[in-house]
């Protein structure tokens, strides 16, 4: 399937028509309160000060003043001190852990370890009643507006946040939704959004705008309260009725090209910073041609194909500040899938739709040739049959289409995905009734449409198992392995197929990777011990000792306990006292291990009544638990947690 692969372009004015001297774009002016945090960018100015004040002069002699805009040099920085951080102390507990090296190069776990260096530094602990009084208890929360506008920022414990208000915050609310003064109202909209009650301050800009609704300032700071929500849609629609109601409003236009910026549409981005000044930034103009540059660079990958690279170029797009673009975020969702991993393609591609969908790009916004938002809708629809949704595809790509509905490619495209699920579709239903041939061929139609569906590829390998064809089962289970590699129903049919033409080493190396995989499936573990026994048969290995499951084995003398822990595989014992509270305790939860873990044996000595045992095994205390793996010992363990035993059991048990 062939892709246009244009950059990102509109039909409007194009900025590399005006001309490009910049200074000051987005600096504050002087004589017009604006608000706290540019919602564009914040740059250092290095300039003199009479130097600034000349330029911004000859700046703002063709701007009209607004007052009621959110002063910005008001606005406090979230502090980073770090008064009252007491040191950090760990208190040990009964928990001993000994890794030993017989023979092993397992790693284990490791416990109670005291920090060194500067968060408590070696031989000065501090004692826990002085710890306690120093410590003082802070929320950091993820900054929401009342910082920079990149997100990510922290705000320390004690600055203000988007959510909640206190009594006085509360009466100024009610008051400013009940008067009718415009700039009293205007007013308490500024001092909410200074200290971060965004979701108050927008009520408050909401009822200034109500109150006059042709007044750009108010459109303008109920833009930036929606910015600090991340409702980068509405804002925009806000921002574009200030600039309506005034064409030459600064602020709104660089609220603008700080938005387009974000969201990935760089001649909009450059447009609007060169309205709101005719000497916008350098800096600022920088950051838009490197963006432009990733996307360029990404267009081509995709172009040739280059799948890493398409990687690897919307990630330094996202860098680069277009950070909030499901545009770019879906083709990062598209690079995953070309390279065959359906997971990240997933995420990537959930990220993108998670993203503000309240904007939607205007038919003269096209994006590798996609129209608008069909673009996503497109690439969803390809990450939906790869998973096997395919109703989802289906609906995902209608959408496209009625976006873009003279884009020749997408028109094929929904025509496919629509072959494709009423062929699943069938091949289930035939399935289900016994008439394995027929789905097999229905499955078959389907991948002639789609070549890379890991799902059809497994359903038609279920068929050839039915029907005995067990290399060709194995054949469909490989290619849908290939395209996704973690298909753990996949791993299961090439696995049970192996077995049926006694290809046991294949076979056991599948079941295992399903243990990691699923440790608590008792059906996968069973089968894996029953592919061990007949790989050991067949390589004329002895058996009879071999056991699934059960009951933990209690050892009566040293013999047995020699014989046990050198079976093949891993043994777990339990030297224990029947008098001793923590044995007790622990006795229960090995049961639940053993009936968990079937595939592992579970031994119990008692010291009283086999003290020979425990002396060779130099068992001093009680419980002590030691894991043997083929006849080795990797792990010891003295009075360990429920939570400590069972990761250990599982660290060496696949």
């Amino acid at each position: 399937m062939s892709h246009s692969t244009e950059m990102p372009t509109t039909r409007s004015t194009k900025a590399s028509d005006l001309p490009f001297d910049f200074n000051t774009a987005l600096s504050l002016e002087t004589d017009k309160p604006d608000s706290p945090v540019s919602t564009l960018f914040t740059h250092q100015t290095t300039s003199t000060t009479s130097s600034t004040s000349s330029s911004a002069g000859s700046s703002l002699a063709a701007r009209r003043t607004h007052s009621g805009e959110i002063l910005s040099k008001s606005f406090p920085k979230p502090g980073h001190r770090r008064t009252g951080s007491g040191p950090l102390i760990f208190t040990g507990s009964g928990t001993t852990d000994v890794s030993t090296h017989t023979n092993s190069t397992a790693s284990s776990p490791v416990t109670n370890l005291l920090p060194a260096g500067n968060i408590c530094p070696s031989g000065k602990i501090a004692k826990p009643s002085t710890v306690h009084k120093t410590v003082t208890h802070r929320n950091d929360v993820l900054g929401s507006g009342t910082g920079n506008y990149g997100h990510g920022s922290i705000i320390r414990g004690g600055a203000a946040t988007g959510t909640g208000t206190g009594i006085e915050d509360f009466s100024s609310v009610k008051r400013a939704m009940v008067s009718v003064d415009l700039e009293e109202v205007k007013r308490i909209g500024n001092e909410l959004y200074k200290k971060g009650q965004l979701l108050e301050a927008l009520r408050v800009y909401d009822r200034a705008a109500c109150m006059q609704p042709d007044n750009p300032v108010c459109r303008s700071n109920k833009a930036a309260a929606l910015i600090g929500l991340r409702r980068f849609g509405e804002a925009m629609r806000e921002c574009e009725e200030a600039v309506r109601l005034d064409p030459g409003f600064s602020r709104a236009h660089q609220r603008l090209a700080s938005l387009f910026l974000r969201l990935g549409v760089v001649e909009n981005s450059k447009m609007h910073l060169l309205l709101a000044s005719t000497q916008p930034d350098l800096i600022e103009l920088h950051k838009l041609q490197t963006l432009e540059k990733h996307l360029t660079r990404c267009a081509d990958a995709r172009r040739s194909g280059d799948w890493k690279i398409v990687l690897r170029e919307t990630d330094s797009a996202i860098t680069a500040g277009a950070d909030s673009s499901p545009l770019i975020f879906a083709s990062k969702a598209e690079a995953y899938l070309r390279l065959y991993q359906v997971d990240d393609a997933d995420m990537a591609i959930c990220d993108a739709c998670k993203l503000d969908s309240s904007y939607s790009f205007s038919v003269d916004t096209k994006y590798f040739g996609f129209v608008g938002n069909s673009y996503i809708h497109y690439v969803h629809a390809l990450v939906e049959m790869a998973r096997g949704r395919f109703e989802t595809a289906v609906e995902a790509a209608e959408k496209a289409r009625k976006i873009d509905p003279e884009n020749s490619e997408l028109n094929s495209f929904t025509i496919i995905v629509k072959s494709v699920a009423r062929a699943r579709s069938l091949g289930n239903e035939l399935f289900n009734s016994g008439k394995f041939t027929e789905a097999s061929l229905a499955y078959g139609e389907g991948l002639r449409h789609d070549p890379s569906n890991p799902v059809l590829y497994c359903n038609r390998a279920a068929c050839m198992y039915k029907l005995g064809q067990w290399d060709k089962s194995i054949e469909d289970c490989n290619e849908a392995l290939r395209i996704q590699p973690n298909y753990t129903k996949a791993l299961l049919r090439r696995a049970a197929s192996y077995a049926k033409i006694e290809r046991w080493a294949e076979s056991v190396r599948d079941y295992e990777a399903l243990r990691k995989e699923l440790p608590g499936d008792t059906e996968v573990a069973e089968a894996l011990f029953h592919a061990q026994v007949a790989l050991k048969l067949s390589r004329g290995e002895e058996v009879s000792n071999m056991k699934f499951g059960g009951e933990v084995e209690l050892i009566s003398g040293l013999d047995q306990f020699h014989t046990a822990i050198s079976l093949p595989g891993v043994s777990v014992v339990h030297f224990m006292a029947p008098l001793n509270p923590h044995c007790s305790q622990m006795a229960p939860f090995l049961d639940a291990l053993c009936a968990r873990y079937p595939s592992v044996n579970f031994l119990k000595v008692d010291v009283i009544e086999n003290p020979a045992v425990a002396k060779a095994e130099n068992v001093r205390m009680v419980p002590t638990f030691k894991i043997y793996k083929n006849g080795n010992r990797v792990k010891e363990m003295v009075c360990p947690s429920q939570q400590l035993l069972e990761y250990s059991v599982r660290h060496y048990g696949f």
